[in-house]
């Protein structure tokens, strides 16, 4: 979650947690984050890493693509970030091909979400 929040933090977009437990005994998690820019990309992940080894303790066991900044992996054992440019999120379609994950409910975001919704009108 403290990934995830720190994403959206930096304008990542397009957040979504899905909950491995049941499909895979390699990890428990992914994040997968939408960036905007390479700047963005690395700025999120940099706070990513900074958020999760500073604060937390949890030291990541590896980074991969983080020159080539289309896709950043961010291993830490139980939990990988996965941080796109639209283009290569919508290649890889990571939350299709594990499509039996369950989604994590963010609730910073779909309170947001709900807020921004139009109200309907009162029938009294």
């Amino acid at each position: 979650m403290a990934a995830a929040r720190t994403a959206g933090d930096n304008r990542g977009e397009n957040i979504v947690v899905l909950d491995m437990r049941g499909i895979t005994p390699v990890f428990d998690y992914f994040v997968v984050v939408t960036g905007n820019s390479r700047r963005q990309l690395h700025a999120i992940s940099e706070e990513i890493d900074h958020c999760l080894e500073d604060d937390l303790g949890d030291s990541r066991m590896s980074i991969e693509g983080y020159n080539e900044s289309r896709w950043i992996l961010l291993d830490y054992s139980t939990v990988v970030i996965h941080l796109f440019d639209q283009e290569t999120r919508e290649y890889y379609a990571l939350e299709d091909f594990w499509g039996e994950a369950k989604r994590v409910p963010l609730p910073w975001i779909d309170d947001k979400k709900e807020a921004e919704k139009p109200k309907e009108p009162s029938t009294e």
